[in-house]
């Protein structure tokens, strides 16, 4: 699986920089893996923040101009960089590996944004 970290509580308009690193069997990150971070609002789905493969990023609307994806392969890790943070990105951020058509997932970090 993967790890993350980094999460906690700000206040509205600062920043977080998210983790996610190989752990037990995924023993490094792949200049080929996909990577993606999701979060998981309260009582709300889970949804897409961005992803990174070796050609390309994506961010969805919420995220474009606020969050940048990385790959940081010297450490084998993806970094989920968010600023200007707000109340409503409140939720679980959870990262994935995908890797030749398989997921591991990790077991989230909590992120909290006070008004």
């Amino acid at each position: 699986r993967v790890l993350e970290s980094g999460g906690g509580l700000v206040q509205a308009g600062e920043s977080l920089k998210l983790s996610c690193a190989a752990s037990g069997t995924i023993t490094s990150v792949f200049w080929t893996d996909t990577m993606a971070w999701y979060r998981q609002a309260p009582g709300k789905q889970r949804e897409l923040v961005a992803s990174i493969n070796s050609s390309t990023t994506y961010y969805v609307d919420f995220a474009r101009g606020r969050f940048t994806i990385s790959k940081d392969n010297a450490r084998k890790r993806v970094l989920l960089q968010m600023n200007s943070l707000k109340p409503e990105d409140t939720g679980v951020y959870t990262c994935k590996l995908t890797r030749a058509n398989r997921d591991y997932w990790g077991q989230g970090t909590q992120v909290t944004v006070s008004s």
